[in-house]
């Protein structure tokens, strides 16, 4: 595709994910407008080559496709129906694409008001962290219409690497709180595992040797297992953003007449580490709750011979 016949592109939140996000679009050809309620970002990208948006509105109006990347629903709302709101501009032929980790009843709601007024919106919550987002290399999962799936599709492949078009509105979030519950459960069970391991006195670095090399191998020891061993939990994902996650599966569990009994023990693991102050950490810092209780930390014994 030319760069004449490429949608100019709104992007509306610019952090951890949000930044690199909007770089690749820039770097794929893509004429785009940025916005965010930090200013730094912002001048980083317009220094970059991207145009300053100011409201959503604003963004929207200059724009054939708005992408947002958001923390919640409430800021997700707040974006596209709030004052100066995006869906202030939603016009027959312009497509919002909102990518943020929200509850599909809100990802429904908002396209239900996108499509009164003849617009298109997808929503499109992605997995692989800030590695998948710098490197182009994004899971996408993706709700709404086919058509609209379709139109979008040429633009999420400058951010991602699977993309899977799963149902109708509200899907993509669903299949989103799948993700982040096995993610959670597996980086508790990952925990459990080294913490168990460093206070049997084995050193926690050969047990993830042992563990990758077979049936226990994981995509999370694969890309968090140096936060673990080396005690750095500089995000990545944060834990407040996961625990998020966590709560709309719960809650779409209790819609659906789920029962999730390891997805709530985690869940209440994370609201430890939210009240200990620790919302920030990435969330392979899970592991500092058990390490709390069982009175070690993994990274004082990694690389520790045993006899």
């Amino acid at each position: 595709m030319t760069s004449e016949h490429m949608p100019s592109v709104g992007f509306i939140g610019l952090g951890i994910m949000g930044r690199p996000m909007a770089r690749n679009l820039l770097r794929a050809g893509y004429r785009v407008v940025v916005a965010d309620v930090v200013a730094e970002p912002v001048d980083t990208l317009v220094a970059e080559g991207a145009g300053r948006g100011t409201t959503p509105r604003d963004v929207a109006e200059r724009t054939d496709l708005l992408i947002t990347m958001l923390p919640d629903s409430p800021e997700v709302e707040a974006v596209y129906a709030g004052a100066d709101g995006a869906l202030e501009a939603a016009r027959p032929g312009w497509l919002a694409i909102d990518m943020s980790s929200i509850s599909p009843r809100v990802a429904r709601e908002l396209a239900e008001r996108a499509a009164a007024a003849g617009a298109g919106m997808l929503d499109a919550p992605v997995s692989g962290g800030d590695k998948g987002a710098i490197a182009g290399t994004l899971s996408i999962m993706v709700g709404g219409t086919e058509d609209d799936f379709a139109r979008a599709l040429p633009v999420l492949q400058a951010l991602g690497k699977t993309i899977v078009h799963v149902g109708p509105s509200g899907a993509g979030q669903v299949a989103k709180v799948c993700n982040q519950v096995v993610v959670g459960v597996v980086i508790e069970a990952v925990s459990e595992a080294l913490v168990l391991g460093a206070k049997a006195g084995v050193d926690p670095a050969r047990i993830v040797e042992v563990l990758q090399g077979g049936l226990a191998s994981t995509k999370v020891l694969e890309m968090r297992k140096d936060n673990i061993l080396g005690g750095r939990f500089d995000p990545g994902f944060r834990v407040r953003l996961h625990l998020k996650d966590l709560k709309n599966a719960l809650e779409l569990a209790r819609e659906a007449g789920v029962v999730l009994p390891a997805t709530a023990g985690v869940e209440q693991l994370m609201q430890r580490m939210r009240i200990a102050g620790r919302g920030d950490f990435d969330h392979s810092g899970l592991v500092t709750v058990l390490e709390d209780l069982a009175e070690i930390r993994v990274c004082d014994a990694a690389g520790r011979a045993t006899g």
